[in-house]
């Protein structure tokens, strides 16, 4: 699709791209999908070999600098365009939660009034509707303050400018538990005698919701520890993130790469489903907290352990494996000398969320005292270098002969270990 929009050359009026005002809904989104466009036709371009001008075409390393260069500026533009788009999604987004949370009290009062034919319109359901428009009417005015970072999301949104699941399970457990209190304050207020209003007050007692309380002590410390542990394991280097552009619901069921990830999805289902069950509790007894069961507690703590567990195990540092000579099909035995491509071979060379083409340019390898950017190398639908495996570039003439340490520092920061190579005259 963005091919298409590039060869067919959307007429650039008023909002033709360059807009990145937040009301338009055509500007900063068409910019970002025009940039997109162009960027790819230029890889695919330069992957079959078309554009390269004839000063450099007739050396491999030269035309493949120039490549690099000219890819790295096109990059560099999308990302810009893409930051621009983020920020006026961002700014849109608060209207869509405050419509989401009105939309959600409407669906309740639809429920109940289905519900209230034949058994007639009690005060529980009063009471319930009440603290719906009570919790919506927080949730708007939080919405209108954090309007620039998402509204209502605001809170849930890390960081790395990511959906995240930790915040996001403890957020929904807050909320429940609020409206849950609000319908029996509700209740307690419209109540009439004294049996009726003490035996809302033991609803209230620690007995009848231990479970749920306890669940919700669990996952609001996970919130605060997962974030503590993710924000040391950065510092320390052991794990590896990049920003984002926008965030996504997807976060909270993937890692920063996009891909499924056991513990978040078995945490989400589980909070969600254990959520499911209290609340048909709640509206089968208004009269008191939802007694959650102890077996389905544990299983929401087992499975909140499990999340934790796998926060700790995600990541690590990179490595650096071996330094050899790339040699291509032709070649004679050789040490490294100056000139020469090295191929560097070890792990964690391109962070998660990092396989954009002005992440990869970012990323660096020290060569003794001389700094070399990792070249890109197009191939139709991708690159073939850098990879998270793999990185290929050449030894410059700066470098001087003798044992020089390598190092490569990828585009979140975090550096390798140094290995030794010897270069020769």
């Amino acid at each position: 699709m963005a091919v298409q929009e590039a060869r067919q050359g959307v007429d650039a009026g008023a909002h033709g791209g360059g807009c990145t005002c937040g009301d338009c809904p055509h500007g900063a989104r068409a910019g970002h999908r025009r940039a997109v466009a162009e960027f790819l036709l230029q890889r695919d371009g330069f992957a079959a070999g078309q554009g390269l001008p004839a000063a450099v075409a007739h050396s491999a390393s030269a035309s493949r600098q120039w490549v690099s260069e000219e890819l790295t500026q096109s990059a560099e533009l999308v990302a810009e365009r893409g930051r621009a788009e983020g920020e006026a999604w961002l700014a849109r987004l608060w209207r869509r939660t405050a419509y989401t949370v009105w939309a959600g009290v409407i669906l309740l009062l639809l429920a109940q009034a289905l519900t209230a034919i034949g058994a007639g319109w009690t005060a529980a359901r009063t009471a319930g509707l009440l603290a719906a428009l009570v919790v919506a009417g927080a949730l708007t005015t939080a919405s209108w303050f954090h309007r620039v970072r998402g509204g209502a999301l605001a809170p849930v949104i890390g960081e790395d400018n990511r959906l995240s699941t930790s915040r996001a399970v403890a957020a929904a457990w807050v909320l429940f538990v609020a409206y849950a209190v609000l319908v029996l304050a509700g209740r307690l207020a419209a109540a009439s005698g004294h049996s009726e209003r003490d035996t809302l007050i033991s609803g209230l007692e620690l007995a009848r919701g231990a479970g749920m309380v306890t669940v919700l002590a669990v996952v609001c410390g996970i919130a605060v520890l997962v974030r503590r542990v993710v924000g040391l394991r950065v510092l320390g280097q052991r794990l590896q993130k990049v920003r984002a552009d926008r965030p996504r619901a997807a976060d909270l069921l993937t890692d920063d790469a996009g891909r499924g990830t056991f513990a978040d999805i078995q945490y989400v289902v589980i909070g969600a489903v254990a959520l499911v069950f209290v609340a048909v509790r709640l509206a089968r007894r208004p009269e008191q907290l939802p007694d959650l069961p102890w077996g389905l507690a544990v299983v929401v703590l087992v499975s909140a352990a499990t999340y934790v567990a796998g926060k700790y195990a995600e990541g690590g540092r990179p490595v650096i494996l071996s330094v050899v000579r790339s040699r291509e099909a032709g070649d004679l035995d050789a040490p490294i000398r100056t000139g020469d491509d090295i191929e560097i071979r070890g792990a964690g060379f391109v962070p998660p969320g990092a396989q954009t083409a002005d992440r990869l340019s970012r990323m660096v390898v020290r060569i003794g005292p001389v700094q070399v950017h990792v070249p890109l190398v197009p191939v139709t639908g991708g690159f073939s270098n850098p990879t998270d495996t793999v990185l290929t570039l050449p030894v410059p003439a700066d470098v001087e002969p003798g044992r020089v340490e390598v190092q490569v520092v990828t585009a979140a920061g975090a550096e390798t270990n140094r290995y030794t190579i010897d270069v020769t005259d």
